[in-house]
């Protein structure tokens, strides 16, 4: 059967998922009672195993989707040293002006437009330096890791939540890493999780903010981390529905292999390259096939009848191809970002098949055949 769902999170559940994956829900449990912390931490010891985090580098569940993770990063660690924000798309954006207007940290803002990246290599790092591994909304990636040293003075905060499962990351380039369930594996939202390595973890021990910390956020006890938090005493209630549905998506994983779920996702945006070649009214909006996202595809019409409408009347036409897929039941979500230029927006991570692509982008030819003969 094919499957329509493209949006970028809640992204698409995995092949042949269904409802009876959550039967053995410890629902009407309590989080910590001890069926409840076995299922917690068998979710974060998968989640280490599946992606070859280091062992002594800390995981936890986080509230508040990648969002609470990543901010409870920011607040808790930075301050010590100036701080680098990288800003490609929407959420890094979203980052710099935390750092910014909330923090007061007076950051260095490296910008490139949607579809660019900024010089990676002009990174400054005395500084602690904040970034995406992934654009979620532009669909632009790192190129590698070869541009984070090893000798960094300051920290590496990633923002990893459309990479991690679908992209490689170099874990020893990554001092904090943060990413949600809601991703990569199909997840159900509102949980994230927080990757630690230990030159983070002394940051925090050796470093009090200077501004209050909300209770979601806190990460010390009693001048040390709180170690609790990752070892399945999470700070607010999880979902144990949740939970037993990631435990799902991470058995789903296992069984691939994280080389299998990277692979998954590189033959998905194959697919999509190949469409794309064939075609001269549609492109990538990354400017460069290096840091063409495998997981969050975005793409531009460019035909000539097109850019030459007004922006709101190209908006609107674009809006509704989108809008004639979904009721046609072809794709759903495939809009780009409200931030974003206008265009189209792909999920392609591993939880989908390159056929379902395949068939998506077959369909949005002929839609957009139809409706580009009403200009």
């Amino acid at each position: 059967m094919h499957n329509p769902n493209f949006a970028s999170g809640p992204c698409s559940k995995r092949p042949a998922w269904s409802l009876d994956a959550l039967k053995d829900a410890a629902v009407g449990r309590s989080h910590r009672s001890s069926l409840g912390k076995e299922k917690i931490n068998l979710a974060v010891s998968e989640t280490k195993r599946i992606l070859g985090i280091p062992a002594d580098y800390l995981v936890g569940i986080m509230p508040a989707s990648d969002t609470g993770a990543f901010e409870a990063a920011l607040w808790s660690l930075l301050g010590p040293r100036p701080v680098t924000m990288l800003v490609w798309e929407s959420f890094s954006e979203g980052w710099a002006t935390d750092v910014a207007k909330q923090l007061k940290l007076n950051p260095t803002i490296m910008r490139a437009d949607y579809g660019q990246i900024p010089d990676l290599n002009a990174v400054n790092w005395e500084h602690d330096v904040v970034f995406v591994a992934n654009g979620t909304t532009s669909g632009v990636k790192i190129p590698n890791w070869d541009w984070i040293p090893a000798d960094r003075k300051g920290l590496a905060l990633c923002d990893a939540t459309s990479a991690a499962f679908a992209m490689p990351i170099d874990w020893s380039k990554t001092d904090v890493a943060t990413f949600s369930w809601q991703k990569c594996l199909g997840g159900e939202a509102a949980h994230g999780m927080l990757v630690l390595a230990p030159r983070a973890v002394e940051r925090i021990e050796s470093t009090d903010p200077a501004w209050p910390l909300p209770k979601i956020f806190r990460l010390k006890k009693g001048g040390k981390i709180n170690r609790s938090i990752f070892a399945g005493d999470t700070i607010n209630t999880p979902s144990l529905l949740c939970v037993e549905d990631y435990l799902d998506a991470l058995r789903w994983a296992g069984a691939i292999g994280l080389e299998g779920l990277i692979a998954r996702s590189r033959e998905n945006l194959r697919v999509v390259e190949k469409w794309v070649a064939r075609h001269d009214w549609v492109e990538f909006l990354a400017a460069a096939p290096e840091i063409r996202s495998t997981t969050s595809v975005c793409l531009s019409v460019v035909s000539a009848k097109v850019l030459a409408l007004p922006k709101e009347d190209k908006a609107n036409f674009l809006k509704g191809i989108v809008s004639e897929m979904a009721k046609r039941k072809l794709a759903y979500d495939m809009g780009s970002y409200k931030d974003a230029p206008p265009g189209f927006r792909f999920w392609c991570g591993p939880t989908l098949e390159p056929a379902d692509i395949g068939r998506a982008l077959e369909e949005l030819e002929k839609v957009y055949k139809e409706m580009i003969a009403t200009l």
